[in-house]
């Protein structure tokens, strides 16, 4: 685990920037540095190491036999002790002990960009061959590692956060006005663009190929969602197929030279993790939580939950109790560590901040709901024409603009998709003027491209392409790392996702119990007082400290002078938003914290220095 960072000027202009590149991260590997440049070529690659895997040998960049293929990593791949034999048995020579980085430049060198079918794990890598003069990279299947890159004026550069593409002169900080507008109704910017117009995402499950010489990139996907049903399984049958995957994917992801710790929020997916650990026989489990402190904040905790859980399976628990005064005081931290605005639930920051003080590895529940469930973000789709109908009508009538109802006939699909702002709200009142691009637009097309009839896969299909890997796993990377701590998360190991989406989709999701099947797999793990509470979350209680504790806040950034100033918003925003939430006549909570989520990333990355 690691941040990696690289260039390619053939003027040599900037290559000196890629150890100040790496270092503006250097929490993402405090244990090593290491760097290779090739002035013939104007190629420099640069890297930060976490070690986790070969502690002693693993340093990179690291190079084959004759120095002709070099690469730099991020990540880990888990099968990788069975790629190294099959590699051995095949005459290749390994310097390194058991290092999984070594294995993609054998892989490579029989293989070439094939190597990717061969990957099972999380990773962001790049390999330069310097006898083909080219670059090739790759970000994991479900994008559980990022992986940014800015190619402009015949310069082309990479890195594993955006912050550090910022410290070269030709990177621009402009507005991408699509991501601004996309932001506001997810509250993330949807790959591959980033919110800035001159740095791009590299999207899940995609590689990239380089040419020095051409200038010439070339992107292209390898792996997507498969949604075809395999329906001659009995549910007997799929209940034992996916338990073992389940428990086999636990057993894979927790390949480590170092403790494995488990952050247990109180919900089924963690709890199933922390059980499956506990019986299988590991000794020594880590369990972390988070609470609140005041009474009125306990409908959002689970902490209760999670103790039980850690009771039951006898491990080694730590909770932390979260005060809306620390939040405050860290929220600036958080924004620089994001890269880019998110309007998201930011508790997991301080679950991977006491983790780092104790281990380097956490396992984390991640992907279970949008394997198994999605929150029945489906349902409004399985209702009646009729019902939905008035209900696109009634918001029309709410909003006073007739575009609502317009857009739900254009964009029937993008309108119903859970959305904070919709492209009507957001033209008249949110922002100045009419916009030309559209996030239902956007929605719909990723419906078509699902190629299937049932509304829970198409709903899924769309959270893999976009919620989770650029708003959950995004954010998840970014807080673990920012703490040193590298988050696994096994309920996304690709082969168990190939599987599960062979389910027929109502037996999948648990017909209409939210999880059912889940709750039924492992009914021999979940407690009973877990499986029947109601998901809370892990968020956290905005409403209240929008109104109270981070009030100031939100009538600095939000208020008419600011917007005025800023000139990005319209300024009747504030009467029309702000100020009835504020005052406890309207609830908008998650648009007004999506708007000062965008207004501190705006202070922090615009108005003063990343640096």
């Amino acid at each position: 685990m690691c941040g990696i960072v690289g260039i390619v000027d053939k003027n040599n202009s900037n290559n000196e920037l890629v150890e100040k590149m790496a270092n503006i991260f250097k929490y993402r590997g405090p244990d090593d540095y290491g760097e290779y440049i090739d002035k013939e070529n104007g190629v420099a690659l640069a890297m930060r190491r976490l070690s986790i895997i070969d502690l002693g040998s693993g340093h990179q960049p690291m190079f084959n036999e004759d120095n002709s293929i070099s690469v730099v990593c991020n990540g880990e791949i888990y099968n990788s002790p069975e790629l190294r034999d099959r590699l051995i048995k095949k005459g290749h020579h390994f310097n390194t002990r058991n290092s999984d980085v070594e294995v993609l430049l054998h892989l490579y060198e029989d293989e070439g960009s094939n190597l990717l079918k061969y990957l099972n794990g999380m990773y962001a890598f790049v390999i330069y061959d310097k006898k083909k003069n080219i670059l090739f990279g790759a970000r994991d299947r479900i994008g559980i590692k990022p992986f940014y890159f800015s190619q402009k004026n015949g310069k082309f550069a990479f890195s594993s956060e955006l912050k550090s593409l910022l410290l070269l002169p030709w990177v621009l900080k402009e507005i991408n006005n699509n991501s601004l507008y996309h932001y506001l109704s997810l509250q993330f910017v949807p790959a591959p663009e980033t919110i800035f117009e001159d740095v791009q995402k590299l999207s899940a499950g995609s590689f990239f190929l380089y040419d020095i010489k051409s200038e010439r990139c070339i992107i292209e996907k390898y792996w997507d969602v498969n949604l075809t049903v395999v329906d001659n399984r009995t549910l007997d049958d799929w209940t034992d197929i996916i338990k073992l995957k389940i428990e086999e994917a636990v057993k894979l992801w927790t390949l480590s030279d170092v403790p494995i710790a488990c952050s247990l929020s109180g919900g089924i997916d963690s709890s199933i993790l922390v059980g499956i650990l506990a019986k299988t026989g590991m000794m020594d489990i880590r369990t972390y939580s988070l609470g609140f402190e005041s009474s009125d904040e306990q409908q959002y905790s689970e902490i209760g939950l999670a103790r039980q859980i850690a009771n039951r399976w006898g491990t080694k628990h730590h909770e932390v109790i979260l005060k809306p005064e620390r939040l405050l005081n860290d929220l600036e931290k958080m924004v620089w560590h994001l890269d880019e605005p998110y309007g998201g639930g930011l508790p997991s920051w301080y679950i991977y901040e006491i983790i780092g003080k104790d281990v380097k590895v956490a396992l984390t529940g991640t992907g279970g709901d949008e394997l198994f469930s999605n929150y029945g973000k489906y349902e409004i789709y399985e209702k009646l024409w009729v019902y939905r109908n008035l209900k696109s009508l009634k918001e029309s009538i709410k909003y006073r603009n007739i575009k609502e109802y317009f857009n739900y006939l254009l964009y029937p699909k993008g309108h119903f998709f859970h959305r904070y702002m919709s492209d009507a709200f957001k033209d008249n009142i949110v922002l100045n003027g009419n916009a030309y691009y559209r996030t239902e637009s956007l929605i719909e097309n990723i419906w078509k491209e699902s190629n299937t009839n049932s509304f829970r896969n198409a709903v899924a299909y769309i959270d893999f392409r976009l919620q989770l890997p650029e708003e959950f796993l995004s954010m998840t990377d970014r807080f673990s790392m920012a703490h040193s701590v590298e988050a696994r998360t096994p309920f996304l190991e690709h082969t168990l996702v190939e599987l599960v989406y062979k389910m027929p989709p109502n037996m999948r999701t648990g017909g209409k119990v939210h999880k059912g099947f889940m709750k039924m797999m492992f009914k021999d793990i979940i407690l009973e007082e877990v499986s029947n509470a109601p998901k809370k979350g892990f968020i956290l209680p905005l409403t209240q400290w929008t109104r109270r504790n981070i009030k100031p806040m939100v009538e600095q950034f939000l208020g008419v002078s600011f917007l005025q100033k800023q000139g990005i918003f319209n300024k009747k925003m504030y009467e029309k938003i702000v100020k009835p939430h504020l005052e406890g006549r309207m609830d908008y909570t998650q648009q007004v914290w999506t708007l000062l989520m965008f207004q501190l990333w705006y202070e922090k990355y615009i108005v003063q220095s990343v640096n």
